[in-house]
């Protein structure tokens, strides 16, 4: 292992890996020296980021999906276990904003779409890697998360409720995991970044006034890099 390759040799997974953080991360893993696992729902903006990688001496497997489907992830993972024997990093990124409006006017079926693919599908990708991820000689899970998660926001309810919930559900499986020195598990809050959800969240905002998402990825190859310590909520302020 070389310290401009710290990752060689490692597998890595990463979700909503299609454009802004998660683009960005799998890119700057992949660079690190990892293999990355591209997941996202378009295929086309999946290969764009695996061209990138490869142009830029990087490897890189793309894998389609919608997280929100019943049996994607299980086949996911099954699929993974049949070609690789561990999995080394497992970066939960996609999310869905939804629409911001207040709690009485929240959409029952949009409110169950946002913790479908914000919360179960993240604890589905854990329950389904967590054996590959036992089989590394040291494994890292990195959840991305957003201030409204411990900060209530007016308007703000559904998106911000369940990323409390993936806190309270990423760090327990922390906790549960910190006896087997094995696997770390870092919750990221990002800040303010250049994405597409908050160009959403913020139509009027200007792009330039706020970081772009590859400060956050390198954050992240830095902080896994580290001896960090598991079960940590870490915030990007640059």
């Amino acid at each position: 292992m070389t310290t401009d390759k710290p990752f060689e040799g490692r597998l890595a997974l990463v979700t909503g890996a299609s454009r802004g953080i998660g683009a960005a991360t799998a890119e700057a893993l992949a660079k690190a020296g990892a293999h990355v696992i591209l997941v996202a729902r378009t295929a086309k903006a999946l290969e764009e980021v695996e061209e990138r990688i490869h142009e830029a001496g990087g490897s890189a497997t793309i894998a389609p999906l919608d997280l929100s489907e019943g049996e994607s992830i299980g086949k996911l993972a099954a699929a993974a276990a049949e070609r690789w024997q561990a999995l080394d990093i497992l970066v939960l990124n996609a999310a869905m904003l939804g629409s911001l409006t207040p709690v009485e006017h929240i959409d029952p079926k949009e409110y169950a779409r946002i913790l479908t693919l914000n919360v179960a599908a993240n604890q589905a990708l854990i329950a389904a890697f967590d054996v590959m991820l036992r089989r590394s000689d040291g494994a890292d899970v990195v959840a991305v998360t957003s201030s409204v998660g411990r900060e209530p926001r007016a308007f703000w309810g559904a998106y911000g409720s369940s990323k409390a919930a993936l806190e309270t559900l990423v760090l327990a499986y922390g906790d549960e995991t910190e006896h087997s020195g094995k696997i770390r598990v870092h919750v990221v809050d990002p800040g303010a970044t250049r994405t597409r959800m908050r160009e959403l969240a913020f139509p009027g905002e200007e792009p330039d006034s706020v970081k772009p998402p590859e400060l956050v990825a390198d954050f992240i190859v830095e902080r896994l890099s580290s001896e960090a310590p598991t079960g940590e909520m870490v915030r990007v302020d640059t």
